[in-house]
């Protein structure tokens, strides 16, 4: 408490002496002038982004004493005005195009219109059960990391009907296994490095565990998709570097990366919950990294969207826009990026308006990636947010123990033991 303390101290004296300084040196009449005025060469920030951020009221976010129902109407209709791009009923028109069992489910490769623009191959993962019979289901949010050769097959193990990859995957020598795969045709190698690429995440972020399949043994209907830029909506070379002309195209054209991934979002949501499987009152949404920043705005901003779990992406925008912090490198955090929504909504503000739906945050105090300070900033706001919706008992946040930028074994098995309650 005592060290926390002293940042903060340590923190508001910087910002104070930095507008100081902007009022004092240059004053009217003075010859001053800058000779610098960005930070450093990379992660790139404004010599006076401290100012910038001493000036962010976010005017629509939640304050004490406000009538909830009312800031919730009006922050969901300016969130989705920022967020959602385009009012797109396009027909899924959904075709399975290939069927494998699995443990307790069926896994299917299925395509569907995810917009007007692009039809995609997701996974469904359907449980065993008798005729007619529904139930709980949740859309699992792939992460970002920069791993662009792969997207759905994060979350859900992936398909290797392939007799000759699936014979190379048993060889325990890598230095053997290379040499066969090399005498594998261009598709068979691509799926075999696929294979091999979806395992190694897993190991390295899930306790060896694919989350979508877990949850499908438990009875839940999964589906994962590739947001545009991963997977089998990538190109060959498609590297952290390459989201800048994408995103600021984007722009170009009236629209966001993030805006697009979010729309996507919802209407993946839409078309889990129509399908005649699925109990559509009990449809939720997991996502890890990214997808934990996607998971808790896809609850706020789509009706179909019953519960969340959100892993490792939470804090507040001021808590992000500090030295070091990777968000400031540009590049990937396009997909995340909603022009001007810091006049209006803070990240807790926006997760607050899923209220009173089911929420569980998760993070761990090892994790580079978000901040341990922004993250218990925005905890202590939705908490506040979800009282006001006369729901506290459902938020749930967590920072774990000696827990990296990862979903292990441990902490998949308690949001799924959660999420389990929300839909008993």
């Amino acid at each position: 408490m005592e060290v926390r303390l002293k940042r903060l101290l340590k923190k508001s004296f910087f910002a104070i002496f930095a507008v100081f300084f902007v009022f004092s040196a240059f004053a009217k009449g003075s010859k001053e002038y800058v000779t610098q005025e960005i930070n450093a060469s990379e992660r790139c920030l404004p010599v006076f982004y401290e100012n910038i951020k001493s000036r962010w009221t976010f005017k629509m976010g939640y304050k004490d004493g406000v009538d909830f129902n009312q800031w919730k109407k009006d922050g969901l209709e300016k969130a989705r005005e920022l967020i959602i791009q385009e009012d797109d009923k396009t027909p899924f028109d959904m075709v399975v195009l290939e069927s494998e069992k699995r443990d307790g489910y069926t896994a299917q490769k299925v395509v569907f219109n995810i917009s007007q623009d692009s039809r995609v191959l997701a996974y469904l993962l359907v449980p065993n059960g008798k005729k007619g019979q529904t139930f709980p289901a949740a859309l699992m949010l792939h992460d970002h990391g920069s791993n662009f050769a792969i997207g759905k097959e994060k979350m859900v193990r992936a398909f290797s009907s392939d007799k000759a990859v699936e014979k190379i995957l048993k060889i325990k020598s890598n230095k053997e296994a290379s040499i066969e795969a090399a005498k594998l045709s261009p598709e068979s190698k691509d799926l075999y490095e696929k294979i091999k690429n979806s395992k190694a995440w897993a190991n390295q972020y899930f306790s060896d565990l694919y989350p979508g399949d877990e949850l499908a043994k438990r009875g839940y209907v999964v589906l994962s998709f590739d947001a545009l830029g991963w997977g089998d909506r990538s190109v060959k070379n498609f590297s952290t570097g390459s989201q800048q002309s994408l995103a600021s195209n984007m722009f170009n054209m009236g629209t966001s990366f993030a805006g697009l991934i979010a729309q996507e979002d919802c209407r993946a949501a839409k078309f889990l919950a129509s399908l005649p499987q699925v109990d559509k009152e009990r449809v939720a949404c997991i996502g890890f990294s990214m997808g934990g920043f996607r998971s808790w705005q896809l609850a706020a901003i789509s009706d179909d969207i019953k519960a969340g779990v959100s892993v490792c992406w939470f804090g507040t925008m001021k808590g992000h826009i500090v030295e070091k912090d990777g968000q400031l490198k540009g590049n990937s955090a396009y997909s995340m990026l909603h022009p001007t929504m810091a006049k209006f909504l803070d990240y807790p503000d926006i997760a607050g308006l899923a209220a009173p739906k089911p929420m569980y945050f998760i993070g761990g105090d090892k994790d580079a990636v978000n901040p341990n300070a922004g993250t218990e900033e925005a905890y202590a706001k939705v908490h506040k947010i979800w009282t006001a919706a006369n729901a506290g008992d459902k938020v749930k946040t967590e920072i774990v123990p000696g827990m990296e930028h990862a979903f292990p074994a441990e902490q998949q098995k308690a949001a799924f033991d959660w999420l389990d309650k929300q839909f008993k």
